[in-house]
């Protein structure tokens, strides 16, 4: 048997190669919904079938498969119901103060996203890391039953420290705690902050933390990039900003980078709890259920219409829920679209919708860092902002310290705001989560932080491009080819 697969080991190895690009081709052309992705996979498989396949098993196959929560489950008949009027009153609501398109934005929203567009809530916004940590810890430190964290990047940090006190000073009080690090993320700090936790009596899990061989397989590129704190099931934290000491002037100075993140009350709350809450059982399959973990769902007030929706997005059954919305959003603009986001590497559905608005007289302005953190994306980005700029966009660098910020607004009445970049990565790998918001008041305040990072921004042109090096723009050109995995 030994001499046999010895003399024969050319062929078997032929043999083994095939069945492996077979296997990865048919599954390419049987998940793959965009054709050039199929068309790229098979490509490569067939040029190298055995490294081929073993690439797209590790990078290519980007759905993972995850069990709900109870919250998710068909609704009586009762709750079915009251959901039902509940919609009509919001949708009369949407009609009469914002037009029929938002109307139709807010029927969009409930086909590609599991949850409602709710009233009644209210969002602060929290414009600095160190607002936003003083914020979270004052919460935390006054949480009575619970807390619920998710987030990306949680690093041994003095900020990082100063979150573990507070979890800890909770612990001992008897609040129940899970906190929920990404497997990527928290190995930005060497040693992690793991053993801190774990010292503190802290329940500490990480997502997609499977270890294979070394290896995270088949999702190792997957991430969830969320941030989300739930505190006594009444109060959350949402938004940009990971927990590191570089976002805190207090710690780094002058080095230390903006963000921007949110803190929400209302009924969304629940619907960020049980986003949070389905990523932990999925980590380590417990559900978070019973009176602890009791979330309020309060009745609007009088007077506060305010419209949230919890968007969660990611490379799972939920995959490109936030691209779907921006089309969308993007096509019901009429006087202007203001973007703002550190990573601006849209694919060309986006770009079509973007330069299509501005050639009907939408005025778009984008607003990027003019130094980044990230000097491959930075470039790869350069290199994409001509295919904006030749059609009526405006492109700002901002200049200042770095700016991690994702916002957006259409009209004055619209915002998207979260953890979304406008890249590939968020937009199809990372599991995100943002809030659609339909209020005038809050659009205005988003609409304002833009209008002042633009009024510190240098203005890209078309000329300012082409007069750099040739060598220098083929460069950017070829990090560009590799933008959907940067």
């Amino acid at each position: 048997m030994l001499q046999t697969l010895a003399s024969h080991w050319p062929q078997l190895i032929l043999i083994l190669s095939g069945a492996m690009a077979t296997i990865g081709i048919v599954h390419a052309i049987m998940t793959k919904e965009d054709v050039r992705a199929a068309t790229g996979w098979v490509g490569v498989m067939l040029l190298s079938p055995f490294v081929g396949a073993i690439i797209y098993a590790v990078a290519g196959i980007n759905r993972i498969r995850r069990a709900t929560i109870s919250a998710q489950r068909p609704l009586d008949g009762e709750a079915a119901s009251a959901k039902h009027d509940g919609d009509i009153a919001v949708e009369k609501l949407i009609t009469e103060r914002y037009g029929l398109r938002f109307a139709g934005l807010k029927t969009l929203g409930d086909r590609v996203a599991r949850r409602a567009l709710t009233s009644g809530n209210a969002i602060a916004i929290l414009k600095t890391g160190d607002e936003a940590y003083a914020a979270m810890r004052r919460a935390i430190d006054g949480a009575q039953r619970s807390i619920l964290l998710e987030t990306y990047i949680f690093d041994n940090d003095e900020v990082g420290r100063l979150f573990v006190d507070s979890l800890a000073g909770a612990v001992r009080r008897g609040v129940t705690v899970r906190v929920l690090i990404d497997a990527v993320g928290v190995r930005y700090s060497v040693p992690s902050i793991l053993m801190l936790l774990r010292e503190a009596n802290i329940t500490v899990d990480l997502f997609n933390g499977n270890i294979v061989m070394g290896l995270r397989l088949p999702y190792a590129n997957l991430r969830t990039h969320r941030k989300i704190l739930i505190v006594d099931g009444t109060v959350a934290f949402t938004g940009g900003i990971n927990i590191r000491k570089g976002f805190s002037a207090e710690f780094s100075e002058s080095a230390s980078s903006v963000d921007t993140h949110f803190q929400v009350t209302g009924p969304v709350v629940a619907d960020l709890f049980s986003v949070a809450a389905e990523d932990w059982r999925f980590a380590g399959n417990e559900a978070l259920k019973g009176d602890v973990w009791q979330v309020d769902k309060p009745s609007p007030p009088a007077g506060q219409p305010m419209l949230v929706r919890a968007v969660a997005s990611g490379p799972d059954a939920r995959i490109e829920t936030n691209h779907k919305l921006l089309m969308g959003a993007f096509s019901v603009a009429r006087h202007s679209i203001r973007i703002m986001s550190p990573y601006f590497l849209p694919d060309r559905e986006l770009i079509s919708a973007l330069t299509t608005a501005a050639r009907r007289g939408v005025e778009i302005d984008i607003v990027v860092p003019a130094v980044n953190n990230l000097f491959l994306v930075d470039r790869a980005m350069t290199a994409q902002l001509d295919q904006v700029l030749k059609h009526y966009c405006r492109v700002w660098r901002h200049k200042g310290a770095f700016d991690h910020s994702k916002l957006l607004s259409v009209d004055g009445v619209w915002a998207y705001v979260g953890s979304s970049n406008l890249d590939a990565r968020s937009l199809r790998l990372n599991f995100e989560i943002d809030m659609e918001v339909l209020d005038t008041g809050f659009a205005a305040e988003i609409e304002a932080r833009i209008g002042s990072a633009i009024a510190a921004a240098t203005q890209v042109t078309l000329e300012t491009l082409k007069a750099r090096p040739f060598v220098i723009r083929v460069f950017d050109r070829l990090l560009w080819l590799g933008s959907p995995y940067l």
